[in-house]
């Protein structure tokens, strides 16, 4: 099981942590993940085509993609792990296999589940030490910090999900990278190591590290993330700050409540804005904005008891940007047999 008091011991260790980071992380040198033109097949499968993109630092990067957009396969490409047909990736300007040594330049978590199943977590992350002469003193930090301690000795096989997912976050960030690259981080945590996670990415970006994640879990990317990059059917569809990206999915309406909701909406309604009663005393209104509503509902003495810009949720936005570039579809539910049991 994972230490008790979990918290405590994170408000400690982080801090001390990230602030002891001046080994690798020194101010100044480049410190960017850079795609550019990138082309994979796997047979007559396009992967990845003609991608390209920069992951700055400072920032907690979302990658983002329907199933089977191409993400897993870009990050093997910035890794090394398999080659673009075309096109050319590199960490820190140099692609990856060139570093000399490349825990130091970026950690990365791909496939928490590639451990080899009969070795202790602690011995997992000494043996991946041991190939850049990193101290046992580190190791024992990190498996302190992403809470295993009591688990140190257990055999990696016998971890559930979640603690998988702690082991590999300790290995990406074993050298003190200055890029840190993570597939899924979250997946099998619950809410407490979700924030934590998001904490920690955070305190790396502020660090100026360069953090570039991949999730499917919108929510915790729309809490984490300030900038995305969304790719579909391998193609890039969007690389924008996250603000920007939900405002482009909005449809710049104002939810109203008045006790004079109709007067309201007699007054606004017009040839180019659109109200909608959506319960009594609620309106929808499209076509103006809030301080507009707000000064009109002023200037006759309406009494507004909300006055709220809408705004799309990530999810939202990326179900509509992504609409076209879908892979997988499941069908919708079958009608059930008549004369079924209900």
């Amino acid at each position: 099981m994972v230490v008790d008091g979990r918290q405590v011991l994170y408000a400690l260790l982080m801090p001390r942590w990230l602030t002891g980071m001046s080994g690798h992380g020194e101010p100044g040198g480049t410190r960017l993940i850079e795609a550019s033109a990138l082309m994979k097949r796997y047979g007559e499968k396009v992967a990845v085509r003609d991608l390209s993109f920069t992951v700055r630092p400072g920032v907690v990067t979302g990658f983002l993609g329907p199933n089977g957009s191409g993400k897993s396969t870009t990050m093997r490409l910035v890794l090394g792990l398999d080659a673009p047909d075309s096109g050319r990736a590199t960490v820190n300007g140099k692609a990856y296999r060139d570093h000399v040594a490349p825990l130091h330049e970026v950690g990365a978590l791909l496939e928490a589940s590639s451990v080899h199943t009969g070795r202790s977590a602690y011995n997992h992350l000494l043996a991946l030490a041991q190939t850049h002469g990193i101290g046992r003193r580190r190791v024992s930090e990190l498996i302190e910090m992403v809470g295993l301690s009591e688990v140190a000795d257990k055999r990696a096989g016998q971890f559930s999900l979640g603690m998988g997912q702690r082991l590999g976050i300790a290995a990406a960030l074993l050298g003190d990278p200055k890029v840190v690259m993570l597939d899924e981080p979250v997946n099998g945590l619950d809410p407490e190591g979700i924030q934590w996670v998001r904490n920690l990415l955070k305190g790396l970006a502020a660090e100026g590290r360069t953090v570039f994640v991949s999730s499917h879990l919108m929510s915790e990317m729309a809490l984490s993330a300030e900038h995305l990059i969304v790719i579909g059917r391998g193609e890039l569809i969007a690389d924008m700050d996250t603000s920007d990206f939900l405002r482009r999915a909005s449809k710049k309406a104002v939810r109203v409540r008045s006790p004079q909701a109709t007067t309201l909406r007699d007054l606004l309604a017009g040839p180019d804005v659109d109200v909608v009663a959506l319960e009594p005393g609620v309106l929808e209104i499209t076509g103006l904005t809030a301080e507009q509503v707000g000064e009109e509902a002023a200037a006759n003495t309406i009494v507004l008891h909300e006055l709220t810009p809408q705004q799309a949720t990530l999810e939202e936005a990326f179900m509509e940007l992504t609409a076209d570039a879908v892979e997988f579809q499941a069908s919708p539910a079958a009608p059930a047999a008549e004369g079924a049991a209900a």
